[in-house]
């Protein structure tokens, strides 16, 4: 790689706390823009989060490398007057607070227009906008409650909903959207205003459920009206339902699964029949269904065949060693793979030959180890330019930036 980024030369306010614009912030960081985390006197509560030390928090960590950290008390005039002059010399304006908040400290899409024309201006809102639940405070969790996601991974056994893995994914992916949206707005910067562009975790929440969220209507809106007959929040019997009904499929279904062999686990991702066909051929079985396994079963009859074929992989695989099932499925054209563990990923080969594991020197705690860059550019994923910033590390070298560039008659 040749050094430079994309996004050298670009300068990003970050204006957000927690996941969702952080993670956006984080993404542009690491294709070259210069974010700067524009901070509260008491810092992003992710410093806070689950702390090992006083201000030090694994959470915050992961979420705010290659920025700068600088404190602006947006509840004064003074900090809004440092924060325009922030937004004077910024491409890119982020920020997740809710829209009277906004308001109130000059951040919302006409006051940043005002000060900078040609900022790119996006926002992470909670549920978006407009509607009658548009000024709710909402997190991730929420988002996935008021989505249906949070019934998406329904067990048996679940006495009430839970996140899988209690992963915060409407945060992550509306985070992903924010970096989309402020990409798309430098794209289109020309002559004129730039674009303002918002996002939303809720409409996060319904994106990474994009195959399930389609209703063929003369098929799915009777039933849809008349479940609208009953209460309005999903009950008990919906998180049974979704448990019964994704336990009817995974119990039929033998090639998009896991598996336990004789010392781990593995899984099988087959999804065309030459692929079903060759795993069954490994176990030395035939598939009459290989062709739709998910076509529902025509009587009792061939569901118990086709339960007793799902039980029959779970024999013979768990009468193997995962690594040579794996070998073997691979060998045939089965997409296969041992599960890992998380921690195992900070030596993985694999992982550290793409440069998703960097370490960091930050002071006072030593060597961190963090995800990398998501970005190959040239052919590398360029290593971290910067640590993880102490709170308001930068405050002085970036407003005497900004007074710098005030002072610079060349045009920008």
């Amino acid at each position: 790689m040749s050094g430079r980024l994309p996004l050298d030369g670009i300068r990003v306010l970050e204006y957000a706390q927690y996941v969702a614009g952080p993670f956006a912030g984080l993404l542009l960081a690491d294709l070259g823009a210069d974010v700067i985390k524009v901070e509260p006197p008491t810092g992003d509560a992710w410093r806070r989060y689950e702390p090992f030390a006083e201000g030090e928090s694994r959470y915050f960590y992961s979420l705010n490398r290659n920025k700068r950290s600088v404190v602006v008390d947006l509840k004064t005039e003074a900090g809004q007057s440092a924060s325009r002059a922030l937004i004077r010399g910024a491409d890119a304006v982020l920020h997740n607070f809710p829209a009277d908040r906004a308001r109130r400290y000059g951040l919302d899409r006409e006051s940043v227009r005002n000060v900078n024309p040609s900022a790119v201006w996006c926002c992470v809102s909670a549920l978006g906008s407009e509607g009658p639940e548009s000024e709710l405070t909402a997190f991730d969790l929420i988002a996935q409650a008021l989505s249906g996601l949070l019934l998406a991974n329904a067990h048996v056994s679940d006495s009430v909903p839970e996140r899988a893995g209690g992963i915060a994914m409407a945060d992550f992916t509306a985070g992903l959207l924010a970096a989309i949206a402020v990409l798309a707005g430098l794209v289109a910067r020309g002559d004129g205003e730039a674009l303002g562009l918002e996002v939303s975790l809720l409409g996060a929440a319904l994106a990474v459920q994009t195959q399930r969220f389609v209703s063929v209507e003369t098929l799915d809106r009777p039933a849809r009206e008349v479940r609208r007959e009953g209460p309005e929040l999903a009950t008990d019997e919906d998180l049974a339902s979704g448990a019964r009904s994704r336990r009817a499929h995974d119990e039929l279904e033998p090639y998009y699964r896991a598996y336990a062999a004789g010392d781990g686990f593995l899984v099988l991702a087959c999804l065309n029949r030459e692929q079903r066909e060759a795993a069954a051929g490994v176990l030395g079985l035939e598939d009459p269904w290989a062709a739709n396994p998910q076509a529902p079963p025509r009587n009792g009859s061939e569901r118990e065949r086709r339960r007793e074929l799902v039980r029959e992989f779970e024999r013979r695989i768990g009468g193997g060693r995962a690594v040579e099932w794996v070998t073997r499925f691979r060998s045939a054209g089965v997409p296969a793979a041992e599960v890992r563990r998380l921690d195992q990923q900070f030596e993985h080969d694999q992982v550290t030959a793409n440069g998703l594991v960097q370490a960091i020197d930050h002071a006072g705690v030593g060597e961190v180890k963090l995800l990398g860059s998501l970005f190959k550019v040239d052919g590398s994923a360029a290593p971290p330019r910067r640590a993880i910033p102490a709170l308001g590390e930068h405050t002085e070298e970036v407003l005497a930036q900004c007074l710098e560039r005030e002072d610079d008659p060349r045009p920008r």
